[in-house]
C-alpha cells in the first residue's frame, strides 16, 4: 500500500474509534481506490505506550477493506472482551496508537516451524478451538519457532501446548501489511 492508502485507512479506524467510544454511529465510509474496496482480511490493534487496549479482527472479510477496518476498530476500542472493565476513554485518545495490519489469505501447513518469525503469522485450529498471533508478536516477544507455536496453542486457543504437533491441529500461515500512527498524528 502507498502511503496516502494507509493515511486513509489510519483516519477510518481513528474516527471509528473516536466515534464508538463517545456512542456515536461509525462514519460513513466512501472511498474509490480499488485496494481499499478489496475484500481482505485485518487487524486492528490500540494501546497506550506499550500496553494493550484492544485488538480485534478477522482473516476473511465479505465487505471492503476500508470498511472491514472502520468495524474493526469500533470491535477494538468497545468489544474487546480483555478489556470490558477497562474500556477505552476520550482521556486516552493522545495517548493512544492505532496499528493496522492488512492479512494475506491464510496457507495451511504441514510443516509449522517453517514459519518465519517476525514475517509469519499463525492460526491454529483443532476442532472449535482456535488462536491467533500476529507477525509483530513474534518480534514483540522474542520468542523461539516453538515458543510462539506454543504460546497460541495454550493461551489464545486453550489447547495443550504442544497442539501444534498433533496431526489433527490446522497450522495456518499468513504475512501482514503493518502500519501504525498515534491517534493524534493522524491527519
Amino acid at each position: 500500500m502507498n502511503d496516502e492508502q494507509k493515511n486513509t485507512l489510519l483516519r477510518i479506524a481513528r474516527d471509528s474509534v473516536e466515534a464508538s467510544v463517545k456512542g456515536n454511529p461509525l462514519p460513513s465510509i466512501k472511498v474509490g481506490d480499488a485496494e481499499l474496496v478489496e475484500k481482505r482480511g485485518c487487524f486492528v490493534t490500540l494501546k497506550t505506550g506499550e500496553n494493550l487496549r484492544g485488538c480485534i479482527g478477522q482473516f476473511t472479510s465479505d465487505v471492503p477493506l476500508a470498511v472491514l477496518v472502520s468495524l474493526m476498530a469500533k470491535s477494538s476500542a468497545t468489544e474487546d472482551p480483555r478489556f470490558a472493565s477497562i474500556r477505552i476513554t476520550t482521556k486516552e485518545f493522545d495517548f493512544l496508537t492505532i496499528e493496522i495490519s492488512v492479512l494475506s489469505k491464510l496457507k495451511k501447513t504441514n510443516d509449522p516451524l517453517s514459519l518465519r518469525l517476525g514475517t509469519d503469522g499463525i492460526y491454529i485450529k483443532k476442532g472449535m478451538a482456535s488462536g491467533c498471533f500476529l507477525p509483530q508478536v513474534a518480534d514483540e516477544t522474542g520468542w523461539s519457532k516453538e515458543e510462539f507455536l506454543s504460546y497460541c496453542c495454550l493461551h489464545k486457543a486453550g489447547l495443550p501446548a504442544e497442539a501444534w504437533k498433533d496431526k489433527d491441529t490446522e497450522v495456518f500461515l499468513f504475512t501482514a501489511e503493518i502500519f501504525w500512527a498515534n491517534y493524534k498524528d493522524i491527519q
